[in-house]
């Protein structure tokens, strides 16, 4: 395989992230709503000075009622509605904030585990039948996934921050230098347990249900070998990726956006302490906050992937 399964991998998985950035952003912003609510929610409340009511200078003293109640939180807004709100109000071009990081994140990401998937496929296949077992599979899956995200983490928490808004990013080149000049080098890699993590299940159940779907046809004899068949398989596994990562995702994406500021107590203290206060304040589902969009992004994105990757296997058998 060597480093043409490297090369293929990045180039289809570059060609996704790009056709697919729009959904992706639209997925991290509708994660990220309801999360300045919950945090003004665990503020500590100002200590009012109640002093007697016919206490001398009683003029001046205050009378100091129960707090009001809470605001209510806001409705959940769609995808379709939180895609209108930013093409409103930050313009069309808003939707592919980010891209650049998006763009160094699958050069670094993904074309090391797609690349690294692959070349672990043919050291452990069988030496006599060249096939895989699932379990197999799957491990690979979770070492090229766990290596990938490693080295690919810092464009990820550019990619979060600057799809997030609010901060004056150029470009991921300009995000990451002012992160690692204000919060420090470490914070490039805020967040990283998760990002390993999340890569770990997303490539495992990707990749592997890719293959194991995609072999399940064509042994069954339900489709020939060619564009069905990647469309169907890579769907399904986009599906399962899907449903397998989207809590570790929201919790990934509220870690590396949060911004920590010196002599102030972080918002969350790792990813523990984020996923508990998440759920505490706004209920166990919002752990799948940003589903659809989540589903919307992913069954494009490794239909677009594997597609792409399958051609680019014919273009460059030769080689």
């Amino acid at each position: 395989m060597g480093v043409k399964g490297f090369v293929e991998g990045g180039i289809a998985s570059i060609v996704a992230g790009c056709s697919t950035h729009p959904l992706d952003l639209i997925k991290v912003r509708m994660q990220l709503q309801g999360e300045s609510n919950s945090a003004a929610a665990r503020a500590p409340q100002p200590i009012h000075n109640l002093r007697p009511a016919f206490a001398f200078n009683s003029h001046s003293a205050t009378l100091v009622g129960p707090p009001p109640p809470p605001p209510a939180p806001p409705a959940r807004a769609g995808p379709i509605s939180v895609g209108v709100r930013i093409v409103r109000t930050e313009g069309v071009a808003a939707l592919y904030s980010g891209v650049s990081a998006t763009v160094l994140r699958q050069t670094l990401y993904s074309t090391t585990r797609m690349g690294l998937y692959e070349a672990l496929k043919v050291q452990w296949a069988d030496p006599n039948t060249g096939n895989l077992p699932l379990t197999r599979k799957i491990l690979a899956g979770l070492v090229a996934g766990g290596v990938g995200a490693a080295v690919g983490n810092p464009a990820d928490v550019a990619m979060v921050r600057m799809q997030a808004g609010g901060r004056d990013y150029k470009n991921v080149v300009d995000a990451i230098t002012k992160m690692a000049r204000s919060e420090g080098i470490v914070s490039l890699w805020r967040g990283s347990s998760l990002t390993v993590n999340r890569a770990m299940i997303v490539t495992a159940s990707q990749l592997a249900s890719y293959d194991q779907i995609k072999e399940a046809i064509l042994d069954r004899h339900l489709m020939k070998d060619g564009l069905g068949t990647h469309v169907t398989a890579s769907f399904a596994a986009g599906f399962v990726a899907s449903v397998a990562s989207n809590p570790i995702d929201v919790i990934k994406t509220r870690v590396m956006n949060m911004k920590v500021e010196p002599g102030r107590e972080p918002p969350y203290c790792g990813a523990l302490d984020c996923a508990l206060k998440t759920v505490r304040a706004e209920g166990p589902m919002a752990l799948y906050k940003g589903f659809i969009p989540t589903i919307s992004r992913q069954g494009p994105f490794t239909v677009v992937l594997f597609v792409t990757l399958e051609q680019l296997r014919k273009v460059l058998k030769d080689f």
